[in-house]
């Protein structure tokens, strides 16, 4: 069976509302196919040049751009970023709440760097994986999405001591920012998008009307879509407000698989590239994240068997993937089930774009899996 009557039956199993798929070597891209609809309440279909938020799929474009300003001296990986951000210059601990339910807090025992912010280390977290997040918004006021305050929270654990999926590459691209003048989009616009072909790819104030919605499953089998937008903010989200297409999603895989050059256009260093893909959490393992609002996302492990590292962007998993990715591969995802891996060894990557919540659908992940096993003929 070829790839596109593979992915096509897999696909039907799925039962998810569309989705592209994209497959890429260090000389090309190999497949790429679309699936079902964009909008399946309309009936749009979905093409390969469709437009997606790709959601925490952007942190991995935003830690590349910041390994850049790291290669050119502009930002450090060890020194305490709160020298660029006053935000993050006094971090604050929370250890508790009062009886009342007033948030307790102190002073953390060591300041936050760039490597804590790429590593998921920083001690900062998420309200919708986080009860203790969302508990102190609820007693402090919850800020609104988008807004610089949804990413200003105290710290659950000194600086290093533990792996929480989190706002640090939001706070990233706020370094960015600190360190070149540039607004974030228009910096990666310059440094890594423009430069490796990513013509589709920006922090947009709106959707074009074509963009594939984000979908709710319904008991009945079909499918809502929800108004939910990540993108028109008060800044340029680092962590999770870009939108693009599997197409130029991919150029920035080939990238990385190539270390750090596409097409004769070096973007990064080879050793740059390198300090991503190396495991910098050990031995803390990374990875699972739990969660306080299961309509969005459930909780998630990639590989609940194997202790799963982190590098500068990239979750590692040390051992044998079960779908044919080799030890060392890289990999993340979007909340509203995209998805991608990086696989140096075998020099192979691949993309799964779709828009359905809540994050970690059984029939996309199903879908993820029957891509990569065609990427390796498996």
């Amino acid at each position: 069976m070829g790839i596109e009557a593979q992915l096509q039956a897999a696909f039907a199993q799925a039962a998810i509302p569309g989705a592209v798929a994209l497959i890429a070597d260090r000389d090309g891209v190999r497949f790429t196919g679309a699936y079902g609809h964009a909008d399946a309440v309309s009936g749009q279909a979905m093409e390969v040049d469709t437009v997606f938020q790709i959601a925490s799929m952007t942190k991995a474009v935003v830690s590349a751009g910041a390994m850049q300003l790291v290669e050119q001296g502009r930002l450090d990986l060890d020194a305490p970023v709160g020298d660029l951000l006053p935000q993050l210059a006094a971090p604050q601990v929370l250890s508790g709440f009062s009886d009342g339910g007033e948030p307790i807090l102190r002073a953390a025992s060591r300041p936050i760097t760039l490597r804590h912010l790429l590593t998921h280390t920083a001690g900062l977290g998420y309200f919708f994986i986080h009860p203790e997040i969302l508990r102190y918004y609820a007693a402090t006021g919850m800020p609104a999405p988008g807004s610089l305050a949804s990413i200003q929270m105290p710290l659950m654990f000194d600086p290093g001591e533990k792996w929480e999926y989190s706002v640090a590459t939001d706070w990233v691209g706020l370094a960015i920012e600190a360190a070149t003048g540039q607004r974030l989009g228009a910096y990666l616009q310059d440094n890594l998008l423009a430069p490796l072909g990513m013509t589709a790819t920006a922090f947009r104030d709106a959707l074009p009307d074509d963009a594939a919605k984000v979908h709710a499953r319904l008991p009945d089998g079909g499918f809502a879509t929800q108004p939910i937008f990540l993108g028109g903010g008060e800044f340029d989200m680092g962590g999770g407000g870009l939108s693009s297409t599997a197409a130029d999603y991919g150029q920035f895989v080939r990238m990385i698989l190539r270390g750090g050059e596409l097409d004769g256009t070096r973007v990064l260093s080879e050793a740059s590239v390198a300090e991503m893909a190396r495991n910098q959490v050990a031995p803390l393992r990374a990875g699972y994240m739990g969660t306080a609002m299961p309509d969005l996302a459930r909780p998630y492990d990639t590989f609940p068997d194997q202790h799963t590292g982190w590098g500068l962007g990239f979750l590692i998993n040390p051992e044998q993937g079960p779908n044919g990715r080799a030890p060392g591969s890289l990999a993340w995802a979007g909340i509203f089930n995209s998805y991608y891996w990086i696989d140096p060894a075998n020099g192979v990557a691949g993309v799964m774009m779709s828009q359905l919540a809540p994050f970690g659908d059984a029939g996309a992940l199903d879908f993820l899996g029957a891509v990569e096993r065609a990427a390796y003929g498996n």
